[in-house]
């Protein structure tokens, strides 16, 4: 396993491996070795990235796109703070408009884990816990230039929408930007304003499928914001309601 020598502010390694079967996998093996709070593992390929919902598997081209795990540990499952799939997903949106400074205004917030280059999808995070440590997998297209057909019209690279080529070795400078967006983040108090500034769909008429993917009823109504714990807050007839699971619909 190779270390990667970029800046990461956690003061812990930041690992690469050519491929993993996910680098979420490898993450919990390196933490239950004793991997530090901080400690980032990074690969060019997946064998087996997967999203959020099972059975949407997360499909990047190898070498040139950025897929990573970092590991955080906290002192119980009390101390691990709010809404860390958001927060990390508004530290990902500001580091990918500094390091494309072209895309400002561009990169939204979609609940609970994308991030959309105008309409489409450029990235994914994925949030788990075991015990008190928790690991959050993201993956970015950075440099694709082509997607399978039936993702052609949803999915979006920064390379397509700057119009221009990404070298293989700028993922990992977007990396470091991001990582250092995310120490502060994580300090910062005022993360909900600035998301929901951000949020995709935001005041627009959505429909929320609340539950497991294919099983949840639909609630009808006007995306309003977010709540303290990154829960979404829907305006509807009835009044407004919050969701803690589900899928948005539009």
């Amino acid at each position: 396993m190779n270390t990667l020598q970029i800046t990461n502010p956690f003061g812990a390694p930041v690992y690469h491996e050519e491929t993993v079967a996910s680098t979420m996998d490898t993450a919990r093996s390196l933490a239950a070795a004793g991997a530090a709070h901080g400690t980032v593992i990074t690969a060019d390929f997946q064998t087996a990235g997967r999203g959020r919902i099972r059975g949407r598997p997360w499909l990047m081209d190898k070498k040139i796109n950025l897929a990573f795990t970092i590991i955080l540990r906290y002192n119980g499952a009390e101390a691990i703070p709010p809404a860390l799939t958001l927060r990390a997903g508004l530290a990902l949106a500001e580091a990918i408009e500094d390091f494309a400074p072209a895309l400002a205004g561009r990169v939204l917030i979609k609940w609970p884990n994308d991030i959309m280059l105008d309409s489409k999808k450029a990235a994914g995070i994925l949030t788990e816990a075991d015990g008190a440590a928790v690991f959050i997998g993201i993956g970015v297209n950075v440099a694709q230039k082509q997607f399978a057909d039936e993702l052609r019209e949803k999915a979006a690279s920064l390379s397509l929408a700057l119009q221009r080529d990404i070298c293989a070795e700028e993922r990992f400078v977007l990396l470091e930007i991001f990582l250092g967006k995310f120490y502060r983040e994580l300090k910062g108090a005022d993360w909900k304003s600035r998301l929901s500034g951000r949020l995709y769909k935001m005041g627009e008429p959505v429909i929320f499928a609340e539950g497991a993917a294919g099983c949840g009823t639909e609630f009808h109504g006007r995306l309003a914001g977010i709540g303290d714990g990154g829960e979404l807050l829907i305006e509807g007839e009835g009044g407004a309601r919050s969701f803690v699971t589900g899928e948005l619909r539009f």
